[in-house]
């Protein structure tokens, strides 16, 4: 008897379809999605998951390219996405044999009748192969590393051809998976999570469930790039100080701020949603910061008289530091996005300085790769690019001290 059709598809590809389709047909966020297509699937197999289904959603726009050279007319969107998931496996990862990538894609897309759609198109490229075109312009460059052109444009005018082109490769390749342990939660032993110290930083290497671990319900680490880490150190928050962190949600750099202080001194975190608010309070109590109090306000109109010792302002950016790891940021992002952060974020800079004690310091930090959002401009300063640095582009500089 033949198995069911659900039988004959890998766990890892049917969660990473589902992730695939929810973010093409439904708008959904890649990481959010795979969080729920992913749950109670063995580490091995959410790996794989998250490597299938966060690779397809990055190279969107070259796998259309391609299915338009193939396929003639519009796609239901199944057979989009199971299109783009079997592209994926043939052309761009390793040790994925071609017939598993061709078979299930093709059961994937049942029962719809284009499934045949799928197999034909797969099976021509299999045989055939697929020439991309060079990436000596910004037009070439942005379908054969698969990101929107005008971020290309705006890379290849700031930074170079040829840095442009790394950060491009660099973008489309797996995330660092990195975890700041938490001195505040005391020996909580974190000896089994695979990977290398790196200061208070663990780099995980393979196949890891930061949240399924005791250690995470213990608050002994949270997942942060080893670039947003590098935020807090930067402010330079002492025992004692009183601290303001604007714009705090969800709390890795909040949390950090109260770990540096000791828990010692207090944090005020700044957040204006309501739902947000309330959850930053929860990762406080997880990560044992007892100095940090939670503030539900808006943060450009925010202002305590008593000042405050250093200033953390972390503004909403464009997030263009951070593709690796928002495989589905590069297509939701436009440039007619631009002009209203860099509003936004002038009017935060305003506040964070009207809430600073003479002699102060502030920060501000941005994980974004674009210079109109670099609103903080000083001789202490820097920048990592996910090319040079293997970790989320940030921009921060400091001012006072």
């Amino acid at each position: 008897m033949a198995a069911p059709p659900r039988d004959r598809v890998s766990p890892a590809r049917r969660a990473a379809f589902e992730v695939v389709l929810r973010t093409l047909d439904g708008g959904a966020y890649a990481d959010r999605a795979l969080h729920g297509a992913a749950r109670g699937l063995e580490p091995r197999d959410r790996a794989l998951a998250k490597r299938l289904a966060f690779g397809t959603v990055q190279r969107r726009g070259t796998l259309d390219w391609i299915i338009a050279r193939y396929a003639k007319g519009s796609l239901e969107p199944r057979v989009r996405a199971a299109l783009h998931l079997g592209l994926e496996q043939l052309l761009f990862l390793d040790g994925i044999p071609d017939h598993a990538a061709i078979d299930e894609a093709v059961e994937l897309a049942k029962p719809s009748r284009g499934h045949r759609v799928v197999n034909a198109v797969l099976r021509r490229v299999q045989r055939e192969g697929v020439e991309l075109p060079a990436d000596d312009t910004p037009e070439g460059a942005a379908i054969r590393h698969a990101h929107p052109e005008w971020i290309v444009r705006l890379w290849w005018d700031w930074l170079g051809p040829d840095e442009t082109r790394a950060l491009l490769a660099a973008g489309n390749a797996p995330a660092e998976t990195v975890l700041r342990v938490n001195p505040l939660a005391g020996g909580v032993d974190l000896s089994d999570i695979p990977g290398r110290r790196d200061g208070e930083a663990i780099v995980v290497e393979g196949a890891f469930d930061a949240f399924a671990h005791p250690g995470f319900a213990a608050g002994a680490f949270t997942p942060q790039s080893r670039a947003a880490q590098r935020v807090g150190r930067f402010l330079d928050p002492q025992p004692g100080e009183r601290v303001l962190d604007l714009c705090a949600a969800p709390g890795g750099k909040t949390t950090h701020l109260a770990a540096l202080m000791e828990d010692r001194g207090e944090v005020v975190a700044v957040e204006r949603h309501e739902g947000r608010a309330t959850a930053l309070e929860r990762t406080c109590a997880r990560m044992h910061a007892r100095s940090v109090r939670v503030v539900c306000a808006d943060a450009a109109e925010f202002h305590d008289p008593a000042g405050f010792d250093r200033v953390l302002l972390d503004p909403p950016c464009s997030g263009l530091g951070t593709l690796r790891s928002h495989p589905d940021l590069r297509w939701r992002v436009q440039p007619e996005d631009l002009p209203p952060l860099v509003a936004q974020q002038d009017a935060l800079l305003a506040a964070a300085r009207a809430n600073l004690r003479p002699g102060g310091v502030l920060v501000y930090a941005v994980c974004t790769l674009s210079p109109t959002e670099e609103r903080l401009q000083t001789g202490d300063s820097w920048r990592t690019l996910p090319s040079r640095d293997d970790t989320d582009g940030f921009y921060s500089a400091r001012d006072g001290g």
